[in-house]
């Protein structure tokens, strides 16, 4: 009977499917992992247990779905929208937004089925939202308690003026007939109305001293005036003013600026869009029922300006189909270095055919894959788009290549299938710091988490559950973290019941500070051996943890529970189970076997942790084994967290895996650096 030592460096790996057990000479395997549960790999290699999930407040009607989107207002303000069937709430900083005492809400018109298919693209203050069953909105920022939706107008700002008053003089014969129109522009000289009703006169130009002199009533909100005279069928530019006349003394009209032409848009049942973005200033739209491959782009510079001119400027409004070899819907519009589409079946690449600027005479289609994309809106990190495939429940990256001059997309979900197989991804967010992970909610009920850096060739899986069902999330910026906020359906004191709940910081300095409990709360005051007030726990069994000490767990009754002891910093909330299981023993043997075809005990374990307490370590999740930790600390003082190599005997146990299992269940942190096994291998 031989002893062997193995030494796994990292857990960058992730968990990997067990169908990929039987790949030893894969680079992951290494540092792979055969269970993630409630654990976070960390980009360099360590994985910790996450931090759990305070509660911030239950739903309007826990009867009904809703979901959670971001919004930034500035670098020091941000909130997470409530978006009901019927309603938006407003929650920020762990809080919700009150009014009078209640939470804030406006209404809106979209109904529980339709709140996962809304897209959504945020621009300063204005969150622009569209589904193909209602006109496109926006909801707009006046002040903390001061948001407005509205419908987008695609028509002009501004009302065009009546028809011009001519009047001739100097005209000795009526030799030609002048015909003209007016246009008014708004007060910020963005907005151009569409042309008045032409009028006409007749006479002479030509004539030495004779003029056609064109007046107007004045368009309430107009700051400027254009006039155009009618030369060849077209209406050609020959002057602006603030006043209200203008005089032609045979002008030569400017026959490459028109008077601006509206198309009817996005008015009617089955062509509203589906999907929104920006890009080069423009604000796009595609993705109608009725025209499902069709793209707009509003006017240069101009957030709803679908005007064009004729003959057609750089600046008008672009609208076209891409010709696809199948019709498939345009579910989103992705702006990277260049536009992307991503329909059902096929990836498409915007560009301009000679480097410039997008304009109506210049956009060229490419396609890049035949993939197809999900209804999940996709996230962005750094030029990498993360997408749902359309079919397969799997998840995708898409990036440029320049080998291959386009677009490439990969399979991210390629080493755990097991996790995505049967299942869907309903929705999904991204956290930059203070880890890169990509949270995506599965139509399993679990959060899963992509720790993703792909300049370094990380991406590992973890997944996480709870005393409940995952049914949305979203990330927005809160000091210097990004902070998850999630959707969970739970029972409670026999009632089903959805809770907004936020992911718990785990950067603290203070043992007594760490946060590991699910759908919790903090008492911080004098010190109390009664915590009342926690009504939303009615009937649960939760875990304590006080003054940095784990307490025994309590029932809650009545909304309170009872310590044993006083304590002035009390974390209470449901218990976290947190899983970690190795891969297979593998290690190169003479024989070539990597070990495989032998039975196989582990007796010891060095266990590398950083500031960790609370850890149970054995051959499976029924056998295991405490790592004592408490030496020198006083008496009622909880056992110090450790930052070292803690050496742990288990229960001999022969298995043809040498797996090693690790629990954590106490609300405890426990970061795992680097393991050491010792493994007899039998014949």
């Amino acid at each position: 009977m031989a002893n062997t030592r193995n030494l796994q460096q990292s857990f960058g790996g992730g968990e990997i499917s067990p169908e990929m057990f039987g790949r030893l000479a894969d680079a992951k395997y290494q540092s792979g992992l055969a269970l993630c549960r409630n654990f976070i790999t960390k980009p360099h290699g360590p994985v910790e247990n996450r931090p759990g999930y305070a509660y911030v407040n239950t739903v309007k009607d826990s009867s009904k779905k809703v979901r959670l989107i971001s919004f930034t207002y500035s670098t020091t303000q941000t909130m997470v929208i409530e978006l009901g069937a019927g309603y938006f709430r407003f929650h920020t900083m762990g809080a919700t937004v009150l009014s009078g005492g209640v939470p804030y809400e406006i209404a809106n018109p979209y109904a529980e089925v339709n709140l996962f298919d809304i897209h959504y693209v945020q621009s300063a203050d204005v969150l622009t939202l569209v589904h193909p069953h209602y006109a496109p909105r926006e909801l707009r920022r006046l002040g903390a308690t001061n948001w407005q939706l509205s419908t987008i107008a695609f028509a002009s700002s501004i009302s065009p003026p009546g028809a011009p008053t001519l009047v001739a003089a100097g005209h000795t014969a009526d030799k030609y007939t002048y015909s003209y129109v007016v246009t008014a522009i708004d007060s910020e000289g963005v907005s151009e109305s569409a042309a008045s009703a032409s009028s006409s006169v007749d006479g002479n130009l030509f004539e030495t001293g004779a003029t056609v002199t064109i007046s107007w009533v004045a368009v309430p909100g107009a700051s400027r005036y254009n006039v155009y005279k009618l030369q060849g069928g077209l209406f050609g530019y020959i002057g602006q003013t603030s006043g209200l006349s203008i005089v032609d003394d045979n002008i030569s009209p400017d026959l490459s600026k028109t008077p601006p032409l509206y198309d009817t848009v996005f008015n009617t049942t089955g062509g509203y869009p589906g999907a929104v973005s920006y890009f080069e200033q423009r604000r796009c739209f595609a993705g109608t029922i009725n025209q499902p491959q069709n793209i707009w782009m509003t006017k240069s510079g101009t957030e709803s300006n679908m005007s064009y001119s004729l003959p057609i400027r750089d600046d008008d409004r672009i609208a076209f189909r891409v010709a696809a070899r199948e019709a498939n819907t345009i579910r989103h519009i992705v702006p990277l270095t260049q536009l992307l589409l991503l329909t059902s079946s096929a990836e498409w690449r915007v560009t301009s055919v000679n480097s410039d600027a997008i304009t109506p005479s210049s956009i060229s289609v490419r396609p890049q894959s035949y993939v197809g994309s999900s209804n999940v809106q996709p996230v962005i990190i750094n030029n990498t788009l993360i997408y749902g495939a359309a079919r397969g429940g799997h998840v995708r990256e898409l990036a440029y290549n320049w080998q291959a001059s386009g677009f490439v997309t990969g399979d991210l979900s390629l080493r755990a299938p097991h996790l995505f197989d049967t299942f869907d991804i309903n929705d999904m967010a991204y956290a930059k710091a203070p880890q890169p992970i990509v949270w995506f909610v599965s139509s399993s009920g679990k959060l899963l988490g992509l720790t993703y850096v792909p300049d370094q060739q990380v991406g590992a899986w973890h997944w996480h559950d709870t005393d409940g069902v995952f049914e949305s999330c979203a990330v927005v910026a809160e000091g210097n973290e990004d902070r998850l906020y999630v959707v969970v359906r739970r029972e409670i004191n026999g009632n089903n019941v959805r809770y907004i709940e936020r992911m718990a910081s785990r950067q603290f300095s203070d043992q007594a500070d760490a946060f590991f409990v699910d759908c919790g709360s903090t008492y911080d005051g004098e010190p109390a051996d009664e915590i009342s007030g926690l009504h939303w726990l009615e009937g649960k069994t939760v875990s304590i943890l006080a003054d940095g000490a784990v307490h025994p767990q309590r029932v809650v009754i009545g909304g309170a529970i009872t310590l044993d002891v006083e304590a002035s910093k009390v974390h209470i909330g449901l218990p976290i189970e947190a899983d970690l299981q190795t891969l297979p023993f593998a290690v190169q043997l003479q024989d070539g076997s990597f070990g495989q075809g032998r039975y196989k005990n582990v007796n010891k374990v060095w266990l590398r942790v950083h500031r960790s307490s609370g850890i149970f370590v054995g051959p499976s999740a029924t056998e295991l084994t405490e790592a004592k930790q408490r030496t020198t600390e006083n008496y009622g003082s909880p056992p110090s967290l450790k930052s070292e190599e803690i050496p742990i005997v288990l229960t001999p146990s022969w298995a043809d895996s040498g797996q090693i299992f690790i629990r954590q269940y106490d609300p405890l942190p426990l970061t795992v650096v680097s393991m050491t096994a010792e493994v007899s291998l039998g014949g």
